[in-house]
């Protein structure tokens, strides 16, 4: 007979969508900040990291009724694999008439529509914990740079912006990785991620 009781716990992907955000964003900004050159060998890691593991997260995320989590790293996933499919065109992958008349200048919207979404987004990273807080900070200014730069305002200055942005994302990001693995690893506080400002939800 059938134990109907059981009951199945979904373990946090938090760790994994900031593990993917965190990759992705530390080689993305090494080509921003001049450290490397080109985008070819940034594909592939913003579409497995970038794209696949937060979209995972969000899945899962989404199991455990996290709309806050879904939607994040579903829309973050969904961005890096729209970025990648941009670069792709822009490098002639599929053909020489679309690369031609590829418009940067809809990217820059693009950019505007995510950085609207990402200070919402930064409101209600407040009432989970300052490291994510701060991380959604950072990607408000490196959409503020991309945004900019690509309009070509300011050029070298928000381009700048947008590369420190994205590469201190990947710093903080990897330590968020590893608080949510070790914390619970360990079932204490081993790596402080900062407890939730309490402002909108005591």
């Amino acid at each position: 007979m059938k134990n109907t009781n059981v009951t199945v716990t979904i373990a946090d992907p938090s760790a994994l969508g900031l593990f993917g955000l965190a990759m992705v964003t530390l080689v993305a900004s090494s080509q921003k900040l001049g450290w490397t050159e080109g985008v070819s060998l940034v594909i592939p890691w913003a579409i497995f990291l970038g794209a696949i593991a937060q979209i995972i997260a969000c899945i899962i995320d989404a199991k455990k009724n996290n709309v806050f989590g879904t939607t994040a790293f579903g829309a973050y996933g969904l961005f890096w694999l729209s970025v990648a499919m941009t670069w792709l065109i822009q490098n002639g992958i599929f053909g020489e008439q679309l690369k031609a008349s590829a418009d940067s200048k809809q990217l820059a919207f693009a950019f505007i529509g995510y950085l609207i979404f990402t200070l919402f987004m930064t409101i209600g990273a407040m009432e989970t914990n300052k490291v994510l807080f701060i991380i959604f900070v950072l990607i408000d200014f490196l959409f503020i740079g991309l945004s900019l730069s690509t309009f070509k305002i300011a050029y070298h200055f928000t381009h700048l912006l947008a590369g420190w942005s994205e590469f201190l994302t990947a710093l903080l990001g990897l330590y968020g990785c590893a608080g949510n693995v070790l914390n619970r690893h360990f079932g204490k506080e081993f790596l402080p991620l900062g407890k939730p400002f309490g402002i909108f939800k005591k």
